[in-house]
């Protein structure tokens, strides 16, 4: 849902997702002189407005702020044109009332209101449920509720603990739901890399002991293995396989679950999340439920040939055949797939295309880093904004695409507030976070701590694997699934990935989630740099006049240019420029993973 309101020479965009509501202002420049920020107030499903809070306060009037402290934002406004509810739930009416606020700390008054009535989505309908954990492994609000609590193993285990529901924001609880909704006589087929989350595995057993066909295609490690025999999967039931185990490649990497009723495949749950703690209870992670039966049937199709444990060739071969190559402009129905191995990397090309077509917006998340050819494509100049979302610090040449890129590239990584990779006992880095010293910003905020991290697997931050473009505009494409948007993941590895064109809300969910984690991160990649820098307060005071306002009014500045993306043509979108592009995938049959033949 997307609403907009104007008065006064003020104006405000507001976007919901299922559980964030993001509001984009904006106002004329004849407004600017004296302008100290924005005051919110909302109320729910019609019940009374309450005044929000925010931390950020006036120096004058609160030199000295406790830690976990909030502050009506009538009285310490916020100074910044965008905004956004992360609290909010799903399927839920809200009105927002914005107020523009004028004068001295203290003496402050109201010369513009803006109203914003909107609903959040549901989490599922209209053909696709998704699902977004918490994702902030280390955060104010954690640490403010539950004191950076460690989770002992039968907490991580119970979904009803209220640390762990916290979360996994509804993640887990979505992914047990499709398994346990599925009765007697009907089937699911699972496959999955990492598969050791013991909540999923006894959801199957159940499944399975209720008269569900339950079948399994799992990575044969031996933590899998583990998992599953704890819990008593067997390998065969009344004659029938279970456990298939995927041999071949070194990352059979698909997390997915079909859903078959009257022996017909209906439901298709994939996305970026591992069957682990760690994939449902730390790292930032997606669901997604997409309710079709042709792209289920394409799934269950994909299924069954990996459960003979085909090799690479013949994969490939099956890969291809169930989905071909997309051209450049895919189509809005059935949502397009695309399964791993394949021939070549090409596909990365395409990628690229589609992020230099953009015509407002482009927003990126990369759990290992940027590959070259997605890094060409957001390096070439553009009109529009590229937000790149990172699990590790940026190496030196995506540095570089950014310097390059002043004002059109912003960049956030994974981080806790206040601490930073250390080193073992021999010196070398580790990923074992560790306290930076004199950390002038430990005055205000509370300790957050990454306790809750279980150690599995490569990745502590950012998990998810999509790629939106314009998705602010009439016509976004959200590209999202298990592949990292890499060399491997499209020739060696066994992936899935779904490019849904045109769907609003599909888009409106994963922008507004994206934001969420994005500014999460930007914070404290920010304060972290600060150290003991003499500009570390300026993360809790605000200023005591309207020069907040100037970088949203200065072209070139990086907040000017997102102001204006925000308040762009949502009519302007990368479908125009992309049916004049090549094509990505020419000469393929010429190059044989990714590389050209020679000789």
């Amino acid at each position: 849902m997307r609403i907009r309101d104007h008065n006064n020479g003020f104006s405000a965009f507001a976007i919901s997702g299922t559980r964030v509501v993001l509001i984009a202002l904006d106002c004329d420049k004849s407004k600017l002189p004296g302008l100290m920020g924005f005051a919110f107030k909302r109320s729910v499903a019609g019940k009374p407005a309450h005044d929000l809070e925010g931390i950020k306060v006036f120096k004058s009037l609160v030199p000295n702020p406790k830690r976990g402290d909030a502050f009506p934002t009538a009285d310490h406004p916020i100074q910044s044109f965008l905004w956004s509810d992360y609290t909010a739930d799903p399927g839920t009416k809200y009105e927002f009332t914005i107020e523009a606020r004028y004068g001295k700390p203290g003496k402050l008054e109201t010369r513009a209101t803006l109203r914003l009535k909107i609903e959040t989505e549901k989490e599922s309908g209209d053909g696709h449920g998704i699902w977004f954990n918490r994702g902030a492994i280390a955060s104010q609000a954690f640490s403010e509720r539950f004191g950076n609590k460690s989770l002992a193993p039968e907490e991580i285990n119970d979904i009803t603990n209220k640390e762990t529901a916290w979360l996994s924001r509804g993640l887990v609880e979505a992914c047990l739901a499709f398994i346990n909704a599925t009765p007697k006589g009907e089937a699911l087929r699972l496959c999955a890399y990492e598969f050791t989350y013991e909540p999923v595995i006894k959801a199957l057993k159940s499944a399975l002991d209720r008269g569900v066909d339950v079948r399994i295609i799992y990575h044969d490690t031996k933590a899998n293995r583990d998992a599953i025999a704890a819990v008593g999967i067997p390998e065969k039931k009344g004659g029938r396989t279970v456990l298939f185990k995927r041999t071949r490649p070194k990352i059979p990497h698909n997390k997915f679950i079909v859903r078959l009723t009257g022996g017909k495949p209906r439901l298709v749950w994939t996305g970026s999340t591992n069957f682990t703690p760690s994939g449902f209870l730390g790292q930032t992670n997606v669901g997604h439920v997409v309710a079709d039966p042709t792209v289920a049937e394409t799934y269950l199709a994909y299924w069954n040939e990996l459960s003979a444990n085909p090799a690479a060739g013949e994969a490939r071969t099956n890969a291809i055949a169930l989905t071909p190559n997309p051209p450049n402009v895919v189509a809005a129905k059935p949502v397009t797939r695309v399964f791993s191995p394949r021939t070549s990397d090409d596909m990365l090309d395409w990628y690229a295309q589609r992020i230099t077509d953009a015509s407002t917006s482009v927003m990126f998340t990369g759990a290992f880093g940027i590959d070259p050819k997605i890094l060409k494509g957001l390096a070439q100049p553009n009109p529009a904004m590229r937000f790149i979302l990172l699990e590790k610090p940026p190496t030196a040449e995506v540095r570089d695409a950014v310097a390059k890129n002043r004002g059109d590239i912003l960049l956030s990584f994974g981080a806790v507030l206040g601490e930073m990779p250390g080193k073992d006992e021999k010196g070398k880095p580790t990923k074992k976070m560790v306290p930076i010293p004199h950390f002038k910003l430990e005055e205000w905020f509370l300790h957050e701590d990454l306790e809750r991290k279980t150690g599995e697997g490569f990745v502590f931050f950012i998990h998810t694997k999509f790629l939106l473009v314009d998705p602010l505009s009439d016509d976004p494409l959200v590209c999202t699934g298990s592949a990292n948007f890499s060399h491997g993941s499209l020739v060696d590895n066994d992936e899935n990935m779904l490019l849904i064109r045109g769907d609003t809300r599909v888009a409106d969910i994963y922008l507004t989630e994206f934001d969420r984690i994005f500014r999460h991160f930007y914070f404290r990649d920010i304060a972290n740099k600060s150290k003991d820098d003499k500009r570390a307060p300026a993360a809790k005071f605000l200023e005591e006049d309207d020069s907040w306002t100037k970088p949203y009014f200065t072209a070139g500045n990086v907040k000017n240019r997102r102001r204006e993306m925000f308040a762009a043509d949502p009519a302007k979108a990368w479908v125009a420029k992309a049916r004049g592009d090549g094509d990505a995938f020419a000469g393929e049959g010429q190059r044989r993973g990714g590389r050209r033949r020679t000789g």
